[in-house]
């Protein structure tokens, strides 16, 4: 049973064993990305790069075998990086399914393929039965959201919707300001919450008449830098 944990490489690595690697980390990098496909939400590219991430951090690590620090270096650069290249549009889920990649690869390029596949695969798993739970689904956060207005920039906007806000929203706070249209608009942020949901639609009309009839939206908290 030992033997079945250790590394397929032993003392010396040979090619029959380094394509048993990369067969093995390609078939469990693409188990890992339909797992996870269950419950995230990306492109299709993306799954596809996460299910190769596996045989290519393997192999960079098992060609440099002699010299591990620089195996690891190069594997963790490329993970950094392709997670600085997503980090415009990513999401934390997409973050966590490169990591989870990227360790089963650092397993599968070490040799241990029985531990990459278990680790990999369960961890997976584990990701799609988190989501399933009914945790981290705070009620009061599921209502805070963010309404972002667009206003002239003539327009004096710490009073002008202060009536408003006070008659629907039970809190608010503003939590950012920029220029917009050649400074010609101001966008505002505020982080608020519904006095009645049921009440939305009166209160964007209501704005659009205050702000000129420019863009108004209303988005989930949780889009905070979408939104900014």
């Amino acid at each position: 049973m030992d033997n079945f944990f250790d590394s397929i490489f032993g003392d010396s690595i040979s090619a029959a064993n380094i394509f048993l690697m990369v067969g093995i980390a390609l078939a469990t990098g693409i188990i890992i990305s339909l797992i996870m496909s269950l419950r995230l939400r990306s492109s299709k590219g993306f799954f596809i790069t996460c299910a190769l991430l596996p045989a290519v951090v393997g192999m960079i690590i098992a060609l440099v075998n002699g010299y591990i620090g620089t195996g690891v270096g190069i594997a963790i650069a490329g993970a950094f990086g392709l997670v600085r290249f997503r980090s415009a549009q990513g999401k934390a889920e997409e973050i966590a399914l490169l990591f989870i990649s990227a360790a089963t690869g650092f397993a599968f390029g070490a040799g241990y393929v029985t531990y990459g596949a278990i680790f990999g695969i369960l961890m997976a798993g584990l990701y799609d039965l988190l989501t399933l739970l009914p945790i981290y689904n705070h009620k009061y956060f599921a209502r805070e959201k963010i309404l972002k207005i667009v206003i002239p920039e003539s327009l004096n906007y710490t009073e002008v919707f202060t009536e408003s806000f006070a008659h629907y929203l039970r809190e608010h706070e503003l939590v950012a300001v920029k220029t917009t249209g050649m400074g010609s608009m101001f966008k505002l942020s505020y982080r608020v919450v519904m006095k009645n949901q049921s009440e939305e639609k009166e209160m964007i009309d209501e704005l659009r008449t205050k702000n000129g009839n420019l863009e108004i939206s209303l988005l989930p908290y949780t889009d905070l830098n979408d939104a900014l």
